[in-house]
């Protein structure tokens, strides 16, 4: 085999988008002309070797056309991205599927926020507008026409009220709005028409115009297409799915259906929004599933929710923080979405708290509760307090929150006034409060209780004592009245200031004060004016009452005292004691259970409110129980020890003959001295019974009075219940007179003419007037 070679040498080879191709090398070191095969001269050139002009062409062309192919080489590749480029903006190709699906979800947003703001500003230009016709009324009157027009619009902004209610009720539906494939390739689609139709063909049309009416544009336009075919060769345009734009991620409720966000339900199992059922909390052990408990509850219930938070495993149940993003945190108090959460989250009768967050109106903080909240390991033992030990400045523990934090506080300067039905443990708590006041070396105690003993288990421990003797307690209270004058007296010789200095010389004195209403009309006048003036000469009042409105405390002193403090109650002392939306804001003591003969139940379980270092806001607090036993104890103890020496203050006072002989008229006891007076017959004592359950009244019907006697008594009671309603009543009425007549009580039915068919009633002060003359 031969091989044979080109004699043409290869650095004659130029390398051209991977091939080799020959190049003619005309310079001075390599002359000569082209040779054929046998080494001749070719006829391009003649015999002498010289070089003929359709060389010089060729060679020309042959430069110019690979000029042409690396300009090419660089620029069509940039043509062909440039075309991809406008193809992928024109077609969307940017915009990936869910970016289209979250654009779509957000006009309805949109709408639906616009609606909102809308009703609201309807609303808030409506209200404005009554307000102001019903300022012009006021002032200047209206004519038929203006209160037609008044009732126009309170009657619009009504309906826009209800119309903003429901909007908000229901709440944006993401679920409802999403759209389906179908919907998205339309929009693709339609937009994609719509940019062919209104940028490509204009621009492509115009531009043809332009290089027909005018060659020199295209070919100054040419160069520059050229150069930036060019660059684009070099640097193609990635034509991938952009990132979703910012506007697009915030928003929960662009959030698709099916997300992290659904928690899993009790049997571990992930379910969309339409499937969202509530379940019991009662059944969780995350406090995921207890946030996903409440959240799917709240939706239930119709409640607008923004988020849920703050899960928190409590040693009675679960906490969590609620936004809410329409609608308020006052209504899970209204009464239907409150039992309707109880039954959805499985509690405990009245076992949801919800505490309004102070500085946020759209969040509180929600308790779901499932155990009792104060076992004893959780409120601990009573702090043995030794004699004297502390002052009345001094902060003390008398409980625990539902959230472990102390109930501490002090009694110095406090005209405090403790509210709770009977069995709510208001003597208890009063009893608490003496407790602490009695181990203090700067303070002394005066009882008083018009109906009972009040603080009397701290008996030995107690400076003054004034029970049951209308007499006694008005010229106590009248006394410190006299007190309270020569105190600011004082005051002011000493240069002490707005308020009294309070040490061993001069102690202060703690009034408690129990079954406030059973007080006569003059001793609530008395006591008003002593709490309305002893504050500043350190003469403190601590009332108690069953009720905290004007009629059963004789003014609307309630609000105006600085602490108050509300057991199981009724909404009426609610709202009357902290305001009209203290029920919203979380101040439930109105499902606070009373104790009865046989179950302790909520007794002692208090709401406070205007107590010095504590924060005021609906939060539960349980009061530690002071037993008679261990207060009769402490008691001998302190007085063993020595009480507050009232005699220095008293004598600069100039009332300590008063002082002593006040001390001898409350040392005789109720009534005259040596009386003993018998205890109230069993059938008054019903009487009184039926009164008080009926919220004590200024009048019951025998019809009334029958009801309870009946629930005592069926046998004795019952025996007319077949007769006629008349005949019913007036043998009713017979037995009634008899049976107080044979008990030794002067008590007398009255007959009202203002009541249907004149009835016959029991007057309740007629009652208690009775009462006052036995034991």
């Amino acid at each position: 085999m031969s091989t044979t070679h080109d004699p043409r040498n290869a650095r004659d080879l130029e390398v051209y988008e991977g091939e080799y191709v020959w190049a003619e090398v005309l310079d001075d070191d390599h002359p000569g002309p082209r040779r054929d095969q046998n080494g001749n001269g070719s006829e391009e050139h003649g015999q002498d070797g010289r070089r003929g002009p359709q060389a010089g062409a060729r060679t020309a062309g042959h430069y110019a056309a690979a000029v042409v192919r690396i300009v090419a080489g660089h620029t069509v590749p940039g043509l062909r991205h440039g075309w991809a480029a406008a193809a992928h903006w024109t077609t969307l190709g940017y915009m990936s599927d869910e970016e289209i699906r979250r654009r779509l979800v957000k006009r309805h947003l949109d709408t639906y926020i616009e609606q909102r703001d809308d009703t609201r500003a309807d609303i808030e230009r409506l209200n404005k507008k009554a307000q102001k016709l019903a300022r012009e009324a006021v002032d200047f009157g209206l004519t038929q026409e203006e209160g037609a027009r008044l009732r126009e619009v309170n009657g619009e902004l009504r309906r826009r009220a209800r119309a903003g209610k429901a909007l908000a009720q229901i709440g944006f539906a993401t679920e409802m709005v999403q759209p389906t494939g179908e919907q998205i390739r339309r929009y693709r689609t339609v937009r994609s028409l719509g940019r062919f139709a209104g940028v490509i063909l204009p621009a492509g049309i115009t531009t043809l115009g332009l290089v027909l009416a005018a060659p020199t544009v295209g070919l100054v336009a040419l160069p520059v297409l050229a150069g930036a075919a060019w660059w684009l060769g070099r640097h193609p345009l990635a034509l991938t799915s952009r990132a979703l734009p910012a506007d697009l991620v915030g928003p929960a409720e662009l959030e698709p259906v099916v997300s992290n966000s659904s928690a899993p339900g009790p049997d571990g199992v992930h379910e969309t929004e339409a499937d969202l059922k509530p379940f019991p909390v009662r059944d969780v052990t995350t406090v995921e599933e207890a946030e996903e408990a409440l959240r799917r509850a709240i939706v239930h219930e119709g409640g607008g929710l923004e988020d849920v938070t703050g899960g928190t495993k409590e040693p009675w149940g679960w906490s969590a923080r609620v936004v809410f993003a329409t609608g308020s945190p006052d209504d899970l108090n209204e009464p239907a979405t409150y039992k309707g959460l109880i039954t959805l989250l499985k509690l405990r009768r009245n076992g949801l708290l919800i505490e309004a967050d102070p500085d946020h109106g759209d969040t509180c903080t929600v308790r779901m509760i499932l155990t009792n909240p104060f076992t004893p390991e959780i409120v601990g033992p009573v702090p043995y307090r030794a004699p004297q030990s502390m002052s009345i400045l001094d902060i003390a523990d008398y409980g625990v929150a539902m959230d472990a934090t102390p109930l501490a506080f002090s009694l110095a300067g406090l005209m405090l006034l403790m509210v709770a039905d009977s069995g709510g443990g208001k003597s208890g708590v009063m009893l608490a409060l003496g407790e602490v006041a009695t181990a203090c070396r700067d303070a002394a105690v005066i009882n008083i209780d018009p109906a009972g003993t009040g603080i009397g288990d701290l008996g030995p421990a107690i400076a003054l004592n004034a029970c049951m003797d209308d007499d006694q307690i008005c010229a106590v209270l009248e006394f410190l009245l006299a007190w309270c004058s020569a105190r600011a007296r004082q005051r002011a010789a000493y240069g002490w200031g707005n308020k009294w200095r309070v040490s061993r010389e001069h102690p202060a004195v703690c009034v408690f004060l129990d079954e406030w209403p059973q007080l006569s009309d003059r001793a609530k006048k008395l006591w008003i004016a002593f709490l309305l003036l002893g504050r500043k000469e350190a003469l403190w009042g601590y009332g108690g009452s069953q009720y905290g409105t004007k009629d059963y405390l004789g003014e609307a002193i309630g609000p105006k005292l600085s602490a108050k403090m509300i057991g199981a109650s009724r909404r009426i002392d609610v709202t009357e004691l902290l305001g009209a939306g203290a029920l919203g804001e979380g101040y439930r003591a109105d499902l606070i259970q009373a104790a009865t003969h046989t179950a302790i139940n909520d007794a002692g379980q208090i709401y406070a409110h205007g107590l010095p270092g504590m924060p005021n806001k609906p939060m539960r607090y349980q009061v530690r129980e002071i037993s008679p036993e261990y207060a009769a104890r402490v008691a001998i103890e302190r007085a063993r020890a020595g009480l507050a020496d009232l005699t220095h203050t008293l004598t600069e006072a100039g009332l300590l003959d008063a002082w002593s002989e006040l001390q001898k008229i409350c040392a005789a006891g109720p009534g005259a001295p040596g009386e003993v007076r018998p205890e109230a017959p069993g059938i008054l004592r019903q009487l009184h019974e039926a009164f008080v359950h009926e919220s004590e009244p200024d009048a019951l019907t025998i019809d009334q009075i029958h009801g309870h006697l009946r629930k005592n008594d069926p046998e004795r009671w019952g025996a007319w219940d077949d007769r006629d309603d008349r005949i019913r009543l007036s043998q009713v009425a017979k037995a009634l007179q008899k049976e107080l007549a044979e008990a030794g009580v002067e008590l007398k039915s009255t007959r009202l003419s203002d009541l249907k068919g004149k009835s016959t009633v029991y007057l309740l002060e007629d009652i208690r007037a009775a009462l006052s003359t036995f034991g």
